[in-house]
């Protein structure tokens, strides 16, 4: 992905995320199967890069050389890290990162009958912190007192219905970013959510992966890009993300059958939720690049479909508290498809 389009993504906003990222798709979508340069083709300065140097013409490593020093001594004291603290539990995976007091991702399985069970109340379940991390590293529950920030899902409540354990492990603060309430959490995102959930009305497997980005701005004044972001807590503890990503692997069921990829960019911001869906969908190298992530390395080229090709990328917005009722333990609402893309 070039330097300017992964920055035209990073500016995202909530005014003009969806037109901006719809943009940039449609150019991509143009030369169907092709993926963007993953570099800019207009210099940004006079600098001239040093040209590479061939691994053969490189000076071979001294075998008879001791040397004087020992770096790596250090280890005798403990390793510095970074430490990723890989968490599984019933309903999610996760990786934690100790820095940000957020997760990296929180991965998630979805099936029609995982989505369809209701054996599970909301109102039996209390936002926790983590003790599998260390105390020092912790999100803290204090930190979100009186923040203007959500403690905000990356794996929805509403998806690990399936059982009171595993709906109680989605509260825990490995499970939560920092979100903007009303007109995201409540509101887009949480429709966003549902719009997963449909997804297994036409797959038999689902998987999600979730987490925050944290993504430079352009300075009006300089023109400089910047990475700025608000840190909440009494000491500043947890970082606020500027945007959320998920990648979406949609399974047809088949051993080494295809697997429709969606990959989507939104700013953590009150989004209109008359956005279209399809407008925060972005090449899922852009998220990579990004969160310094890989998501699909091992998936073959030939086994991938395009998730918006396949169904209708879009939303159905309902009332948040009809949402809450739901998750309550009443009688889920007839399940719409997300239905086929017309021809």
């Amino acid at each position: 992905m070039s330097k300017t389009t992964l920055a035209i993504i990073a500016g995202v906003s909530a005014a003009a995320g969806s037109a901006a990222t719809a943009a940039i798709f449609a150019s991509h979508s143009q030369r169907k199967d092709s993926l963007p340069p993953t570099a800019s083709s207009t210099p940004t300065s006079n600098y001239a890069p040093a040209p590479l140097i061939p691994v053969s013409q490189l000076p071979a490593l001294r075998k008879d050389l001791i040397p004087p020093v020992s770096p790596t001594g250090v280890f005798q004291y403990g390793f510095p890290g970074p430490t990723n603290d890989l968490h599984p539990t019933l309903s999610t995976t996760s990786s934690f990162d100790r820095r940000t007091r957020n997760p990296a991702w929180v991965a998630e399985h979805i099936t029609a009958a995982s989505i369809n069970a209701n054996n599970a109340d909301r109102r039996h379940s209390y936002f926790v912190e983590d003790e599998t991390i260390p105390e020092k590293f912790r999100a803290r529950l204090h930190d979100y007192f009186r923040s203007g920030y959500d403690r905000g899902h990356q794996v929805p409540a509403a998806d690990a219905k399936w059982s009171q354990d595993a709906l109680d492990q989605t509260f825990l603060l490995t499970n939560m970013c920092p979100q903007v309430g009303e007109g995201f959490n409540r509101d887009y995102w949480a429709h966003f959510e549902d719009f997963c959930r449909r997804l297994t009305n036409h797959y038999p497997s689902v998987r999600i992966v979730t987490g925050p980005l944290y993504l430079p701005k352009r300075d009006h004044e300089d023109g400089k890009w910047r990475v700025s972001y608000e840190v909440i807590g009494d000491p500043p503890n947890v970082s606020v993300p500027t945007h959320f990503y998920k990648v979406i692997f949609a399974e047809d069921g088949k051993t080494g059958g295809d697997v429709s990829l969606g990959a989507f960019v939104l700013p953590n911001a009150r989004i209109d939720n008359e956005k279209p869906l399809q407008g925060f969908e972005v090449p899922i190298e852009a998220i990579e690049r990004a969160s310094g992530l890989e998501f699909a390395g091992k998936l073959p080229a030939q086994r991938r479909k395009r998730l918006c090709e396949q169904v209708t990328c879009s939303l159905l917005v309902r009332d948040y508290a009809d949402r809450q009722k739901n998750l309550m333990g009443s009688p889920p609402p007839k399940k719409l498809g997300a239905g086929p893309t017309p021809k």
